[in-house]
């Protein structure tokens, strides 16, 4: 593993994504400037590390660096490996391949055409760092499961879109099928978009002709240190929580970048750099398969949790299916952290909530200094 410095130091990833031989190879495309023109943008390849011109093609503009790549579902854009870009970079369309890529600025990850990323047809790990792998009670299916000197827990490298470090960021118009652990995750994000992302997951799913477990298949999870985001259109069915704002603090210090652990970065040493703050959630439409909860808000651990708006649930599930809860807050769970003091969890503001789960609103921690209005519960079992 690589340690994570901060976003404006490459230096190790550079050398990292060097000793792995990285690539990434994307196709031309055209597009229609401001002044009506159409410019065309040749294809090409990066080998590990970019440091070229920008799409303006001056390297003394504020682009230098920059990349902006587009994929097409017969010519996707293609990733081996870890590739470093020193600024910017845009992703549209089809992505294929298996890689990381680590930039210097903003991350723009924008679908078109029914983008779809996809679980493996046979994923060597699946579930969180909680789950070892195997078919027994309560792991999660890994074809790496008994093997030596493989990982038997799950961990950062099964999440499907994993942020860290990034401000000024933009996720929108995406399916995701079939997850091996949580969908999407930021860990310290900041000053970001989310939008129109669609989650199809079960809690299991067949592979070579057997139906397995696969836990932990949350949809959308915002971890410690992430503030100002927007989130809008979430949508589907998920294993695990469809969303979740889980700020806990880790159970033992370690090495970013380490394997074994779901979050990928280390705690950050200054408490007050691990709230979650300022996130808006709205127009989310879905249900959790695996029968827990809609929208989860989980923090413990001196990690506070503030400034939180959730406006228009709507719960899918079908007839005669409950999630347990529709909206979670806190947990008296000591696994979790327990019951937070006063005061950690505070000015949460919650409207619109449609229900069909055995709790509409389900506050099993602490909450100060809150709103929930506009609640409508159709489960005729609970009053």
């Amino acid at each position: 593993p690589i340690p994570m410095p901060f976003v404006s130091d490459l230096g190790d990833y550079v050398e990292f994504a060097n000793e792995k031989n990285g690539t990434l190879t994307y196709p031309g495309y055209s597009y229609t400037d401001s002044a009506g023109k159409v410019r065309s943008v040749s294809g090409g390849s990066i080998s590990a590390h970019y440091q070229g011109t920008g799409p303006s093609g001056n390297a003394a503009l504020a682009d230098n660096g920059a990349r902006v790549l587009v994929g097409t579902q017969s010519n996707p854009i293609r990733i081996n490996g870890p590739v470093v870009v020193d600024n910017d970079v845009i992703i549209k369309g089809y992505v294929s391949g298996q890689g990381t890529i680590y930039c210097g600025r903003n991350i723009h990850i924008i679908g078109v055409g029914g983008a779809t990323f996809e679980g493996a047809d046979d994923p060597r790990a699946t579930g969180d760092s909680a789950k070892t792998l195997g078919t027994g009670l309560k792991q999660s299916y890994g074809s790496d499961a008994g093997k030596m000197g493989e990982t038997q827990n799950g961990d950062w490298r099964n999440i499907g879109i994993l942020l860290v470090n990034v401000e000024n960021f933009v996720l929108e118009n995406l399916t995701i099928r079939d997850s091996h652990a949580w969908a999407v995750s930021l860990e310290y994000c900041a000053h970001g978009s989310i939008s129109n992302l669609n989650f199809i997951s079960s809690g299991s799913r067949k592979v070579n002709g057997k139906i397995v477990t696969v836990l932990n298949q949350d949809g959308l999870d915002l971890r410690r240190g992430c503030h100002d985001i927007d989130i809008d259109t979430i949508r589907g069915a998920t294993g695990d929580d469809l969303v979740a704002l889980t700020a806990l603090a880790p159970r033992r210090d370690h090495a970013p970048g380490e394997y074994g652990f779901t979050e990928m970065s280390g705690s950050r040493k200054n408490m007050r750099e691990n709230d979650v703050f300022a996130i808006r959630i709205r127009n989310v439409a879905g249900y959790c398969a695996g029968g827990h909860h809609i929208v989860r808000f989980l923090n413990s651990s001196g990690v506070r949790m503030y400034d939180i708006e959730l406006e228009n649930l709507r719960d899918t599930s079908h007839a005669g299916f409950r999630c347990r809860a529709a909206v979670k807050i806190g947990d008296a769970n000591p696994a979790w952290g327990g019951v937070t003091p006063l005061g950690d969890t505070t000015r949460f503001r919650i409207s619109g909530i449609c229900s069909r789960a055995h709790h509409a609103i389900l506050v099993a921690g602490s909450l100060t200094d809150s709103e929930i209005s506009n609640v409508t519960n159709l489960n005729p079992e609970t009053t």
